[in-house]
This record gives C-alpha cells, sequence and structure tokens, in this order.
C-alpha cells in the first residue's frame, strides 16, 4: 500500500474524524473506500456506454403511456 499525503482545511479533517469515529471506523480507511469508488467511476461509466451500444438495435414500435412504463 502506498502513501500519499493531503491538504484541507483542519475543521473538514476534523468533522471527517467524527463522522468516521461515528461509522466505527477510521478516516484512513473511509478515504480509501472513496478512492477506491471514485477511481470505479470510470469503469462503471465505460461499461454502461458499453451495454447502451449493444441495446441500440432494440425499436419501439409505439409510444408507451406512463402507466405502462411504469407496470411492474
Amino acid at each position: 500500500m502506498k502513501n500519499i499525503t493531503l491538504s484541507a482545511e483542519e475543521s473538514s479533517i476534523e468533522r471527517a474524524r467524527q463522522i468516521a469515529q461515528a461509522r466505527h471506523t477510521t478516516l484512513n480507511a473511509a478515504f480509501r473506500e472513496w478512492l477506491r469508488d471514485y477511481s470505479a467511476q470510470q469503469s462503471r461509466t465505460e461499461d454502461f456506454d458499453a451495454l447502451m451500444e449493444q441495446l441500440k438495435y432494440v425499436e419501439v414500435d409505439r409510444k408507451y403511456t406512463r402507466d405502462e412504463r411504469n407496470e411492474r
């Protein structure tokens, strides 16, 4: 695991520590989770774009009503 140094307002850091403590974790663990999610966003976007490309062939024969679109 690699270390990094960040700069932030002292009040923001303190508030983040309090939130992490309330969630029974550390600020470091919370940041690692955020970084993992943040770095995965591009991959999710690419996956979505690829799915939409695959679904381009789908054609709708008519305009559906709101009730029809919300049917379960």
